[in-house]
């Protein structure tokens, strides 16, 4: 009896350790796994953060994959985030940050915490190339100006600085831009980095212009899950090498050089506010 209880011992201890060794297999997967890392962009605006077949482009990836190198991951996962879906993605895990033309403000910061911001951008206006007419919002009245459905950007014109402008709204800002071209609409308005991605488009060159005269300011910061302060101190220093090394700059060319966009010198690159 004692024989037999040996044995049975002796092969459970075996099986114990097979299961362990399959144990620390797995756990060495998971250790690659982190080194890989999810990030939320925008898939359907260029030069910010655009799908294209398999790969991705825009000023948002490149920082993105620059963020994440600094902060030592291999891996980098894009997932589409949609003005709406930002916070909860955040919330849920389902993201460790979001880069997506995020402008910070209070009432987000209830909800989520932001590093950076790494971009000063401004609400402005895409007209046609050869159009001299439009030197900003307010000399649209009369004008055909073209926004989003659900976007306060044209209300915005119309109440502060254009009360006879006619607003014509669509369901995507790329709907705006060949009715520009042909002259159906006159101007489109949203964030001029968004603006500058389509003038900055190859079949576009030089078809359009951003008119260059800001009138908000966007804060463009990194969201993260509310409270991480150790995670916003690393991207913070990780933003400021790539400024320091030539990098930010270089992404700003790539993507808006074209269409001969520059961010305001006196406001860009931005400093940081703290994290808490």
């Amino acid at each position: 009896m004692r024989t037999t209880n040996k044995v049975a011992a002796a092969a459970a201890t075996s099986l114990l350790a097979i299961s362990l060794a399959a144990c620390a297999s797995d756990n060495s997967a998971g250790g690659d796994d982190s080194n890989s890392i999810t990030i939320g962009i925008k898939f359907d605006q260029p030069g910010i953060g655009q799908q294209v077949g398999s790969d991705y482009k825009g000023f948002d990836v490149d920082v993105a994959n620059y963020v994440a190198k600094a902060l030592g991951y291999d891996k980098v996962t894009f997932k589409e985030s949609p003005s709406a879906q930002r916070e909860t993605l955040l919330q849920s895990g389902q993201v460790k940050m979001v880069i997506a033309s995020y402008s910070i403000t209070d009432e987000r910061k209830q909800k989520v915490s932001f590093a950076g911001p790494y971009l000063i951008a401004g609400q402005d206006l895409l007209v046609r190339a050869d159009d001299n007419s439009i030197t900003g919002p307010d000399s649209l009245n009369g004008k055909k100006l073209c926004s989003v459905t659900g976007s306060t950007s044209a209300a915005t014109v119309k109440e502060k600085f254009a009360d006879k402008v006619q607003l014509q709204e669509y369901d995507t800002y790329s709907k705006c831009v060949d009715p520009i071209i042909n002259g159906t609409l006159d101007a489109m308005t949203t964030d001029n980095t968004i603006l500058a991605g389509y003038a900055a488009q190859e079949q576009y060159k030089g078809k359009l212009k951003v008119v260059g005269k800001p009138f908000t300011e966007e804060n463009y910061g990194i969201g993260i899950k509310k409270g991480d302060t150790e995670l916003c101190n690393k991207i913070d220093d990780a933003l400021d090498k790539m400024v320091d090394d030539g990098s930010w700059q270089k992404a700003l060319d790539n993507n808006f050089g074209p269409a001969d966009f520059k961010p305001d010198a006196s406001k860009n690159p931005p400093k940081h506010i703290p994290c808490t």
